[in-house]
């Protein structure tokens, strides 16, 4: 009978796991409401980045993830790319009515590598290091590489007035697989392709409402996104 108890506990756990996302509801468009800022130090290279994100499984009230995020940016003198350290808190909550949630506390390292194609074509280049302690995993490593786009409508550029388009592309890629007690997940943890109808308040603030689709391998959900962009 220890056998059977053994396994009776382990789907017991396993059902009520906050990482347990078998019973999502893929068919059900989320929210995530994300507002990011900058700012540069006065006669200097150096300055600071953030962002604050809520994210929802449906459109409001019941929590995905909270994410807070912030980093010390550095930009060498000539150059348009931008490099930062930093550290992000996340809360990560269950698909439903249950109220479990579990934590992550992440360090990571950026670049951000800006291009301009043409006249109109605004690329930027992401690639982000992550060292990750997520609760009841063993410490890890993530890569990340974003490419984004965005693509004036009546503009020549991004200033105040200016309709525009924007995509994105960001893959996931876990650089260990073990997080321990036997447990393993695989090289390839998600991949997020976005689309939006973005508009530029002033120089410095710019709103955003598009739509991104995310694929892992336990599913691919749809989300609602309103991005506040904000340098001051």
């Amino acid at each position: 009978m220890p056998t059977l108890c053994s396994f009776v506990c382990f789907v017991a756990l396993a059902s009520f796991s906050p990482i347990a996302l078998a019973q999502v509801d893929e068919d059900q468009v989320g929210a995530w409401y994300m507002y990011f800022w900058n700012t540069r130090l006065e006669d200097s290279n150096f300055g600071f980045q953030g962002d604050v994100q809520h994210r929802n499984w449906d459109l409001g009230g019941d929590l995905e993830q909270l994410l807070i995020r912030g980093g010390l940016t550095w930009t060498p003198d000539g150059s348009n790319n931008t490099y930062t350290l930093g550290y992000a808190n996340i809360e990560s909550g269950v698909f439903g009515s249950s109220s479990s949630s579990s934590r992550e506390h992440r360090i990571y390292q950026e670049a951000l590598i800006p291009q301009r194609l043409g006249e109109k074509t605004f690329l930027t280049h992401r690639l982000r290091l992550e060292q990750r302690d997520v609760d009841g995993q063993d410490f890890r490593n993530r890569f990340r590489y974003f490419i984004g786009m965005n693509y004036p409508l009546n503009r020549a550029n991004l200033d105040r007035g200016a309709i525009y388009l924007s995509f994105y592309n960001e893959l996931f890629l876990n650089l260990e697989q073990d997080i321990g007690d036997g447990r393993r997940v695989d090289q390839f943890d998600r991949n997020r392709t976005y689309l939006a109808l973005g508009y530029s308040l002033s120089e410095n603030v710019r709103l955003q409402f598009g739509y991104m689709h995310q694929e892992t391998d336990d599913l691919g959900k749809g989300q609602l996104q309103f991005n506040l962009f904000h340098r001051f």
